[in-house]
């Protein structure tokens, strides 16, 4: 059963409090934004949401298989590009959010292996939610009221 995620603005600037079950984490903006830098920025969360499921997808793929794949490393950056730049992109005017992501397989893996895990990399669940259409729907609840 999913979890439900409670983020609280914190007494200072931009941090943020973030609790999901029993884990706590924070959230910030860094100095030369307006923040104290307590904690990832959002777009950093993002990163490790996606670098962290794609280590896990795998991992378990390569368990299934009973590959020998001793460690995943995943090196995420996020960054703007213009449009016009993107040659494999629909949208074609102004910017787009690129993320690159660098992986590195550790083990006595075969090419084909690491080729095949390379390919299974963009199937995790969090690859595919953010390439997917999304919607995201927003309501205003009584401050102060319990929730989740």
């Amino acid at each position: 059963m999913p979890r439900t995620v409670i983020v609280n603005s914190g007494i200072v600037g931009y941090a943020q409090n973030i609790s999901v079950g029993p884990h706590l984490l924070q959230a910030d903006e860094p100095r030369d934004s307006g923040g104290n830098d307590i904690g990832p920025n959002p777009y950093e969360l993002l990163l490790s949401a996606l670098g962290a499921c794609t280590g896990m997808t795998l991992r378990m793929y390569a368990e299934r298989k009973q590959w020998p794949l001793r460690g995943v490393q995943v090196r995420l950056t996020h960054s703007k590009i213009y449009a016009e730049d993107c040659v494999a992109c629909d949208t074609k005017r102004g910017t787009l959010d690129q993320i690159d992501a660098e992986i590195s397989l550790f083990g006595d893996l075969s090419e084909d292996q690491r080729q095949r895990l390379m390919e299974i990399a963009d199937r995790c669940p969090i690859h595919r939610t953010l390439i997917s259409e999304m919607h995201i729907r927003t309501t205003l609840t009584v401050a102060g009221a319990a929730t989740g």
